[in-house]
């Protein structure tokens, strides 16, 4: 039987299923350096990082074991068990450096890996809320619901101006589409009014030569018109004297 076994049996099963995890980590580790395949690569990976929330579940659990165990043992041994729990962090802690390393390999996003309800760890920074006081767990949650809220706003502003800029930017194109509809609509006026005008100069052109024609039908400087008949011609009587 060990140290610990003597101390807590309790404290003692918890620290084997830590041990259990944290050799299944190593060697799935050792074996993922191998793996060539992405897909396979990633799913592999979420099997340890499950093995991680155990662990870090764990560990929580021996933490309360040993804070209940405070008024019962001495100085020594509760700096004992201290230290072991700080060991245990640390190495969880490299196995979650090495997910992440290998997260970034693969390109993917990166994944919280102690969320879960009512929890807010990073995965760069295992901090159990068992080795903080009271007053920095408000500390904390209070820093991390004001920097949510911000991130809210930060978002709601960008949406807003994601809709300010398109609505500006669909009412300068009908603006400019109206503009060009009209200048179109005005060359076009414009071109019949000048059209209709010459045609109404060459009519009344050809009014006034016929209305001169027929007033003065032996005027030379205008030619015959076609389909009106030439004027009558003048007869002569001829008297022949018997």
């Amino acid at each position: 039987m060990d140290q610990l076994s003597l101390i807590s049996e309790e404290a003692a099963e918890i620290d084997e299923q830590i041990t259990d995890i944290f050799r299944t980590l190593s060697n799935g580790f050792q074996k993922l350096e191998k793996v060539k395949d992405a897909n396979r690569k990633s799913r592999q990976l979420e099997e340890l990082t499950d093995k991680m929330r155990e662990c870090k579940s764990l560990i929580k659990e021996f933490d309360r074991e040993v804070k209940s165990l405070e008024s019962r043992i001495d100085a020594v041994t509760n700096r004992m068990l201290s230290e072991k729990k700080q060991a245990m962090i640390k190495e969880l802690n490299s196995y979650v450096a090495l997910k992440k390393q290998h997260n970034t390999k693969l390109e993917k996003k990166k994944i919280d890996l102690f969320d879960g309800p009512n929890e807010g760890f990073h995965e760069d920074n295992v901090l159990l809320a068992s080795t903080m006081t009271n007053e920095q767990v408000m500390d904390h949650g209070n820093k991390m619901m004001d920097e949510t809220d911000q991130a809210i706003e930060r978002g709601r502003k960008v949406v807003q101006e994601t809709i300010n800029v398109g609505t500006e930017t669909t009412a300068s194109l009908k603006a400019q589409r109206a503009s060009k509809l009209v200048k179109e609509i005005g060359r076009q006026v414009a071109t019949d009014k000048l059209i209709m005008t010459m045609l109404f100069l060459i009519v009344m052109g050809v009014v006034i030569i016929i209305i001169i024609k027929l007033v003065n039908p032996n005027n030379k400087d205008i030619s015959d018109i076609p389909g009106l008949p030439p004027p009558a011609q003048s007869r002569k009587l001829l008297w022949h004297t018997n």
